[in-house]
């Protein structure tokens, strides 16, 4: 079966399920504006409860959520889950967005140091709705593209059957035209890595509320042996040996 459209309707159909993913959570509130985040920092969390309890609101089942993804963290560390994930959707607590702001301010080496990747990014795009300053919500929007393509990407690569570590052979290469009229990609001498990421960290030195975070993120993009970044290097590497 052939495809007319890879979104049948137009990209617009995507809307209801967009909308479907950021009902507001309820069910619990949130500390208040002046809750003292160090003391959290301290507080071990509880083993998840397997199987889940019946019954939860929203607010606890995602409590529960995370009490398995971040097993081994802080309260301090729970609490920027759950504001982001409060953050994400269509509306929240009033105290939300400042909360999310005082922590980033107040802990930002805590956070640096302490958090997974995946709740780095997290925070990053978070900062594209909620940043203060137009400085910070443009670059986060950024990275917001960047990493969501990443993870778009990537995960069509699993169905390789290849590592992330093992790059493709240029031998290999299919001479199909690029889509939508684009031109190709020179693995071997193109400049688009740089078009790409320079501005990025140059623009993380000009937004104040998440800058710091852009940089250890791209930091730790370079050092990933597992991106498409990292597989083109391997690539023109190994045309400057065979050369």
């Amino acid at each position: 079966m052939t495809l007319k459209e890879t979104f049948p309707g137009g990209i617009a159909n995507l809307l209801p399920q967009y909308r479907n993913r950021r009902a507001r959570l309820t069910g619990e509130d949130l500390p208040p504006l002046n809750v003292d985040f160090r003391p959290l920092a301290a507080i071990a969390l509880p083993p998840q409860d397997i199987p889940r309890p019946e019954g939860l609101t929203r607010v606890q089942k995602k409590r529960h959520m995370l009490l398995g993804e971040l097993a081994g963290h802080s309260e301090l560390a729970l609490l920027h889950g759950l504001l982001i994930s409060h953050l994400r959707k269509h509306t929240y607590p009033d105290t939300a967005p400042a909360l999310f702001l005082r922590l980033w301010k107040e802990e930002e080496e805590w956070l640096l140091d302490t958090l997974p990747t995946r709740w780095l990014i997290s925070a990053a795009i978070t900062f594209a709705e909620h940043g203060e300053t137009e400085e910070d919500r443009n670059l986060a929007a950024r990275m917001n593209i960047l990493f969501s393509l990443m993870k778009i990407l990537e995960a069509e690569r699993c169905f390789s059957g290849l590592h992330p570590q093992e790059p493709f052979h240029i031998r290999d290469r299919q001479k199909a035209q690029l889509p939508m009229g684009m031109q190709g990609f020179s693995v071997l001498k193109g400049d688009l890595e740089a078009h790409l990421l320079a501005p990025l960290w140059r623009d993380a030195g000009k937004a104040p509320g998440c800058g710091p975070l852009v940089r250890q993120l791209l930091h730790l993009l370079n050092e990933d042996d597992g991106t498409v970044f990292r597989r083109f290097a391997h690539m023109r590497e190994k045309a400057a040996e065979a050369r």
